[in-house]
């Protein structure tokens, strides 16, 4: 037997999305502001030789350059006004995430419900514009140490600043936007755009290498039923579930007596999705930034920095394994899976788990169900980003190619793809109640006469 739910997702057609006013504005918005976004990357900022910009990155392309281009979806190589992207405020939300687990200040806002959360968010947005002053001034002095300024000085520092601090802000708002009256997560929406712009570009390159004989037919081959069979990894460990079984007790109303009913707990094996990889490559990029422009003026420090950190380096990947572990667990335990407010959810609604006490013993017993889950989950992630980079280093293979790209564009597209059917079915569900209460009208009406 096929529940309600089920029943109404498989009656899904063109029609009823044409019916379904409210989505169809929600997804046309979106792509309003995502099309804004890529508009922008086209905006050069001022100053900038193009001439140079274009030589220095046909040479740095395929190291830390070509990984900073893919995300921000091309606006480095253009040193468009969103060249910074939107790494600044994953950065910042990364420090205020960690310091609400730490201060305690914080950890009690966070307990005021949406007060709370709003002034996290601000602060998230003040850590924003720090880090991207930060970066945009370092990304100025890098240009100048780089020769790709048609006029070094003040004047170009300053207006580079403010240009790059600006696209930040207004591509964090444009996040914002998307994810309260879009459609989708606005923040992975961005990025996943940014890559999937750059795609075609990049096949473009990677066939054009095949033709030249740079790259043998095997690699090419082997490349595409690496991706194809990556992609269909993704969408099976993504969709799979461990689901915990739910007791509800009798209950009396009235003089009726209703049986207690079962249902399931569904605990996904990655409650993070994409943030993880995302975060440890937000980290990843904050050293490189800065230097990736200064060629022959970089620092000794920064010297010795990229070539230990460095793509397909063994400490690159060590420290890539090691942030998606700690932000898999990290950011299930304090935003995607509180287990206190999952069990404090089942005790007010008279649920409990058989053989486990409703309230601290839920919460604890789910705590090792989530957390044994994630070793497997969090292997996954390392996994699905790790073997692609080892290969696409070994074998020149764009980034885009890679697994924290394809990761990011499966499973932002999937997670987009589960928010239209949720607000389709929604859509279904009011058009059935205003059925319902258009029978009973006419039932009263009918009866009146009579």
């Amino acid at each position: 037997m096929t529940s309600a739910a089920e029943q109404m997702a498989a009656n899904m057609s063109w029609s009823a999305f044409g019916k379904a006013t409210e989505l169809r504005q929600r997804i046309l918005f979106a792509l309003i502001l995502l099309i804004v976004y890529r508009i922008g990357t086209y905006i050069p900022v001022p100053g900038i030789d193009n001439l140079a910009l274009k030589q220095f990155f046909e040479e740095a392309g395929q190291g830390i350059g070509g990984i900073l281009n893919m995300f921000t979806g091309g606006a480095i190589s253009r040193m468009g006004i969103f060249a910074l992207g939107i790494m600044p405020y994953i950065s910042a939300s990364i420090i205020v995430q960690l310091m609400t687990a730490m201060v305690p200040q914080l950890a009690q806002l966070k307990k005021e419900g949406q007060q709370g959360q709003k002034k996290i968010n601000q602060y998230t947005r003040y850590g924003t514009v720090l880090l991207a002053l930060f970066q945009a001034y370092g990304l100025a002095v890098s240009i100048e140490a780089g020769d790709l300024a048609t006029d070094p000085g003040w004047y170009f520092r300053a207006s580079c600043i403010i240009t790059l601090v600006g696209g930040t802000m207004f591509l964090m708002w444009l996040g914002e936007q998307i994810t309260a009256r879009g459609i989708g997560n606005g923040i992975s929406l961005i990025i996943f755009v940014g890559i999937v712009a750059e795609i075609p570009a990049a096949l473009a390159q990677f066939f054009a290498s095949g033709r030249s004989g740079a790259i043998s037919p095997a690699v090419i081959i082997s490349v595409i039923v690496m991706v194809i069979a990556v992609i269909g990894f993704v969408v099976f460990m993504e969709r799979a579930l461990r689901k915990i079984h739910i007791q509800y007790p009798r209950r009396q109303v009235g003089m009726k007596t209703y049986d207690g009913g079962t249902s399931n707990l569904p605990v996904k094996l990655n409650p993070s999705g994409v943030i993880p990889p995302i975060f440890a490559s937000s980290l990843l990029l904050l050293p490189t930034t800065v230097s990736t422009f200064s060629g022959n003026q970089t620092s000794p420090f920064m010297s010795t920095l990229l070539a230990y950190f460095g793509p397909g380096q063994p400490l690159y990947l060590l420290f890539f394994v090691a942030m998606i572990v700690f932000f898999s667990y990290f950011y299930t335990a304090n935003v995607a899976f509180k287990t206190e407010d999952v069990a404090d959810n089942l005790k007010n609604q008279n649920g409990f788990i058989p053989g486990i006490r409703p309230g601290q013993k839920t919460a604890e017993y789910l705590d090792y169900v989530v957390n044994r889950i994630l070793v497997v989950g969090a292997g996954y992630l390392a996994a699905v980003c790790l073997l692609p980079e080892i290969l696409r280093s070994q074998f020149a293979i764009p980034f885009y190619f890679g697994g924290t790209s394809v990761l990011i564009v499966v499973s932002v597209t999937m997670d987009t793809i589960n928010q239209v059917q949720s607000h389709m079915l929604a859509h279904q569900y009011e058009g059935l109640i205003e059925k319902s209460k258009l029978r009973g009208k006419n039932r009263k009406k009918g009866s009146a006469r009579r």
